[in-house]
C-alpha cells in the first residue's frame, strides 16, 4: 500500500475529513506540528500508521524535519492542507523529489511576492506597495489614494487586517496590526517556515466591488473563489464559490458551493484565474483564487493559494459535486490517474447547495452584538427557523464547545475571533444564501446570556 506523509497544521479544512479521505487512499503517517483536535484525536490515531509530535527543537529546521519523518516512514508523497505549512512542505518535495507545489511555493504564499509576479505578467490587481517598516508604510500611504488596506504578507483568515482611512492613521494601523500578528504567532496561526514572517506587510488600495452587477439578486458578496488544483503545471478549475459581505474591515462570513452566477460571468472569472495561477509556475497541488468583482465587468485579484480552500469548501465540493478532491490529490500524488474536471463545474451541475458560516459576534448589519453570549449549537438548531429540507450541523473540530462564552469580534483579528463554524445543506445556492442571513440575524435572539462570572473567567 502506498505511504502518505501529512502534515498538520493550523487552518485549512477540517483534520477530521483529509484524514478519512486520506486513509482511503493510502497509509497515513501524521506530522502533527500543531495540537491535534480534541473532536478528532480518537479518530486519528486510529486512521494513522504513526503520529509524531516534534519538539521545539526539532521544529527549528522544519524542512529537514519533513525530510526525515518521510524518509523514516517510506513516505511516497508529502502534503499538507494548511496554509501555514505550504512552503515548508513544497521545500521538503523539492530535496525528497516528490511531486508537490514546486519551487514557486512561496509566490503563492508571500503577498509580495505573488503582487509583484501579477503584476509583472499584466494582471488587474490593486495597485500596492510591500512595507516592512512603519516609515516605508507613511511612505506608501502619501504615494498610494486612500483608504488603503494594511495586510500581513503571511496572513491568513484576514488577520491583522487594518484599513487606512487617511495617512494620519498608518502609525495606529501599523501598531495594532503588529499585535495581532504576535498573538496569531502565539496562538499557532503564523507562518511555521519562514522566521520573521510576521514583520512583513503589504499595503494595497481599496477597490470598490459591486456585487449586483454580477448577481441576479441581493445578499451576495462582492467576491468569490475559484477552486482548482494544478497537475504537472496545468491548472484545472473544478468550481466557483461565493460568498456573504464581508464584515469589516474584510473578514470572511460564509462561503456558498456554488456561486450562483450566469455561464458567461463564470467563464471570464475563470479565465482570469487560470491567468493568475499560470503566472506563479505552480507544479502540483490545490489552488484557491479569490477575485473581488467589480462594475462593467471589472476584476481584481485578491490572492490565490497553493492549496485548497479552507474552512468547508473542499466538504461542500464533495457534497454538492461528489468530489473527494483530498482523494484525487492523493492518488495524484502517488502517481494513480485522476479524472479531472475538463472545465469548470456549474450551478447546473450541482445536487443542492451548501455552505460553511463562521459565527462571530456581529449582525447581518456588521455592528457588534450589544450583550455577551453563550455558545449553544443545540438552542441554535431548535430554535432557528430555517427553510424546508435545510440540514444545519456544528464542526466540532473548529468550534468552541457549547457552554464557552462567545469571544467580541476584534475587527484587526478576523476569524481569530471566530466562536464556531457551521455547515448548511439546502436544496440551492439563494436558500443557503437566505438561511444564513436568517441564522446571522437571530443568533444574538437565540443564545444563551453569558454570566458576568462566565465573562470574567
Amino acid at each position: 500500500m502506498s505511504k502518505v506523509l501529512l502534515v498538520h497544521a493550523k487552518g485549512g479544512p477540517p483534520l477530521g475529513h483529509v484524514l478519512s479521505r486520506t486513509a482511503a487512499k493510502a497509509e497515513v503517517h501524521l506530522l502533527a506540528l500543531s495540537a491535534l483536535p480534541p473532536a478528532v484525536e480518537g479518530s486519528a490515531r486510529r486512521l494513522c500508521a504513526s503520529v509524531v509530535t516534534p519538539s521545539d527543537a526539532q521544529r527549528s529546521d522544519l524542512v529537514s524535519l519533513i525530510v526525515s519523518e518521510a524518509k523514516a516512514a517510506g513516505a511516497d508523497a508529502v502534503l499538507t492542507f494548511s496554509e501555514y505549512a505550504v512552503v515548508a512542505v513544497a521545500e521538503a518535495c523539492e530535496a525528497l523529489g516528490l511531486a508537490g507545489a514546486g519551487s514557486a511555493a512561496a509566490l503563492a504564499r508571500d503577498k509580495r511576492l505573488m503582487r509583484r509576479t501579477w503584476r509583472e505578467h499584466g494582471l488587474p490587481q490593486p495597485e500596492f506597495r510591500p512595507v516592512a517598516t512603519e516609515a516605508e508604510l507613511h511612505a506608501a500611504a502619501r504615494s498610494l489614494s486612500c483608504p488603503l488596506l494594511l495586510k500581513a504578507a503571511w496572513s491568513a483568515g484576514s488577520t491583522a487586517h487594518q484599513i487606512i482611512a487617511s495617512p494620519q492613521e498608518a502609525s495606529i494601523a501599523w501598531t495594532r496590526s503588529r499585535e495581532v500578528m504576535a498573538e496569531s504567532a502565539r496562538l499557532g496561526y503564523a507562518e511555521l517556515h519562514v522566521a520573521e514572517a510576521e514583520a512583513d506587510f503589504v499595503v494595497e488600495q481599496i477597490v470598490t466591488g459591486t456585487a449586483s452587477a454580477w448577481f441576479d439578486e441581493p445578499g451576495w458578496g462582492d467576491y468569490v473563489s475559484v477552486e482548482g488544483v494544478v497537475v504537472d503545471g496545468t491548472f484545472h478549475p473544478v468550481c466557483l464559490s461565493g460568498r456573504m459581505p464581508t464584515i469589516e474591515p474584510f473578514t470572511e462570513r460564509a462561503g456558498i458551493t456554488p456561486a450562483l452566477l450566469p455561464q458567461g460571468a463564470q467563464d471570464r472569472i475563470v479565465d482570469l484565474a487560470r491567468r493568475a495561477v499560470d503566472a506563479l509556475g505552480l507544479r502540483d497541488c490545490g489552488t484557491h483564487t479569490e477575485i473581488k468583482l467589480g462594475a462593467d465587468g471589472s476584476m481584481w485579484l485578491i490572492e490565490t493559494a497553493a492549496r485548497f480552500g479552507g474552512a468547508m469548501t473542499v466538504p461542500q465540493i464533495e457534497e454538492v459535486f461528489g468530489l473527494d478532491l483530498v482523494g484525487m490529490l492523493v492518488d495524484h500524488l502517488i502517481g494513480r490517474p485522476v479524472q479531472w474536471p475538463g472545465q469548470a463545474l456549474t450551478p447546473a451541475q450541482a445536487r443542492g447547495a451548501a455552505g460553511s458560516l463562521v459565527v462571530l459576534a456581529v449582525d447581518g448589519r456588521g455592528e457588534a452584538w450589544q450583550d455577551r453570549k453563550v455558545w449553544d449549537f443545540p438552542a441554535v438548531a431548535t430554535r432557528v427557523p430555517l427553510s424546508r429540507g435545510s440540514e444545519l450541523s456544528v464542526v466540532e473540530e473548529s468550534s468552541l464547545v457549547d457552554g464557552s462564552v462567545v469571544p467580541v469580534y476584534d475587527p484587526a483579528a478576523g476569524a481569530n475571533t471566530m466562536a464556531a463554524l457551521c455547515l448548511l445543506s439546502a436544496a440551492d445556492p439563494r436558500t443557503v444564501l437566505r438561511d444564513f442571513e436568517t441564522l446571522v440575524d437571530a443568533l444574538p435572539r437565540v443564545l444563551p446570556a453569558a454570566h458576568p462570572e462566565k465573562v470574567s473567567a
